[in-house]
């Protein structure tokens, strides 16, 4: 079965930074595009990035541009999401995705999700 594990979240200042991770299992990891949301308190969940099977392409919402970089290592089967510059807003619970095909890879809409981990950033 699919699993995805997201790792890396927890209390930062405003101003700092946050790598997160994401681990898969189960899956032909490279056959996949891969990506990120996430889900504040009483708000719809949002896409954040994506990226597709060889990491040639990446998608970002407008307004993590600049501060959000997404990157993928085929060899360790895992996804990562590098956050800069962090702000009150960004605090959330923060999801990886996996979806077998995906082009172009705006349209990533995910299929598989891990189970999430908390990012809070502090005043």
């Amino acid at each position: 079965q699919v699993q995805l594990v997201e790792s890396g979240g927890g209390l930062v200042q405003a101003g700092g930074s946050l790598r997160l991770s994401c681990a898969a299992s189960g899956l032909i990891f490279s056959n996949y595009a891969m990506g990120w949301f996430r889900q504040a308190p009483g708000k719809e969940r949002e896409s954040l990035a994506a990226i597709n099977w060889s990491g040639g392409s990446t998608y970002y919402a407008d307004f993590v541009k600049g501060r959000f970089t997404i990157s993928r290592d085929n060899a360790q089967n895992t996804v990562y999401l590098q956050m800069n510059s962090l702000i009150p807003e960004d605090t959330a619970v923060y999801y990886c995705a996996a979806q077998r095909l995906s082009y172009p890879i705006q349209y990533f809409r995910g299929y598989y999700w891990g189970q999430g981990t908390q990012v809070t950033v502090s005043s």
